[in-house]
């Protein structure tokens, strides 16, 4: 599999390497620095419930079409109660029937959950409902616990199947592009939708990672890279500048492309920005110290007693948190692009409030003037 036409090996395409899949690079609209994208999580506050998170989740897709952000992906995630992505493929079809533009996508499928044919079929399928706007963003992590990775698996070792992840993703990048070599086992096997079919777009693939693992291979075989910057922090210069400085041109991409996940939550003051990142703060901290939950609510994370150790890992944590009014929030994002040198930012709000999440893309955009943008379909 390590001809050029496996989709993720080799050198420039004939003619010089060029941006080879359409919708990986965005637009800066407005005033921001780069283009400005959305990652969901489905969360599931306190006194909520998971239906009402994925209301949500499609109002949030229709104000980011309708703003000019250019991509809303939704995370895998597996046996947490605060979050209701599970199932990136399920959501982002009913995204797509309430979208017309903007682009959807997974950030990310953890691949070594997934047989790569299974992964195929289902993005293959969901980019015959939404022709060029789905994005394949691919993980290597569980995206949970070891326990959950086992039985989500049904048998074998997470770290084994972890460790198979270049095999997987060149195998599952065969099944798209329906081009094992004569011989091969799966010759005679093709993804469906697909394009044996006749179809003539796939999804473009993403590398997803908070260590340098994907970072390297992100740039080895010339894909656009994307780093968890929002709960990774310390790793993100050094990732950024192993994916440059490893990246080999290819058929898809001309030189590297990345977007980093940031933390963001604005609000009309400091302090009704602060109750709510709160939220978010405590609700990680009970996940890092083996208790997950639903997310708290303002008052429950306001009234929670943090010990001395507790309350350091909060002031971390939000110290990476781009948090408070509009200005102060354009001010961050934009020394964070200065910082980085980040091709695109990826918005993530895991607080409590749903309509604290919808109101602060809303004055995101509002602070860039990200205007204009007519929202159309269901």
């Amino acid at each position: 599999m390590g001809d050029r036409r496996d989709g993720i090996h080799g050198g420039a395409p004939e003619g010089g390497a060029r941006d080879g899949i359409h919708g990986i690079h965005g637009t800066a609209r407005g005033t921001a620095p780069v283009p400005l994208s959305v990652l969901d999580l489905v969360t599931v506050g306190s006194g909520s419930t998971a239906h009402r998170a994925l209301r949500t989740s499609v109002e949030l897709a229709r104000l980011a079409e309708s703003r000019g952000y250019h991509r809303h992906w939704v995370a895998e995630h597996h046996s947490l109660p605060g979050v209701a992505s599970s199932s990136p493929a399920v959501i982002l079809a009913h995204l797509a029937a309430h979208t017309s533009r903007i682009r959807l996508g997974s950030g990310g499928v953890m691949l070594p959950n997934h047989a790569p044919l299974a992964v195929a079929e289902q993005f293959g399928t969901l980019e015959a409902l939404a022709p060029g706007r789905i994005d394949l963003g691919l993980g290597r992590a569980p995206g949970t616990d070891g326990r959950t990775a086992a039985a989500l698996r049904g048998t074998g070792r997470p770290d084994a199947e972890a460790a198979e992840f270049p095999r997987r993703l060149a195998e599952l990048t065969r099944f798209l592009d329906d081009d094992f070599p004569d011989g091969h086992p799966y010759a005679r096997v093709h993804a469906v939708p697909g394009p044996v079919q006749g179809a003539t777009a796939r999804p473009p693939v993403w590398l997803l990672g908070s260590s340098g693992f994907s970072a390297r291979l992100a740039g080895e075989l010339g894909l656009p890279f994307a780093y968890a910057h929002h709960f990774s922090a310390a790793g993100t210069l050094p990732a950024l500048r192993l994916y440059r400085e490893s990246f080999r041109p290819s058929a898809v991409l001309a030189a590297p492309y990345a977007l980093i996940g940031v933390s963001v939550l604005a609000a009309e003051d400091e302090e009704q920005a602060r109750a709510q990142v709160l939220t978010g703060a405590l609700a990680m901290l009970r996940l890092r110290t083996g208790r997950p939950g639903l997310v708290p609510t303002p008052q429950e994370a306001a009234g929670y007693a943090f010990s001395p150790a507790e309350r350091e890992f909060i002031d971390d944590w939000l110290a990476n948190v781009v948090h408070g009014t509009p200005d102060r929030v354009r001010a961050g994002l934009d020394a964070l692009v200065a910082r980085t040198g980040a091709d695109e930012l990826m918005l993530t709000a895991n607080v409590h409030g749903g309509a604290a999440r919808l109101r602060s893309y809303e004055l995101v955009a509002d602070a860039y003037g990200m205007t204009g943008l007519e929202v159309s379909g269901a």
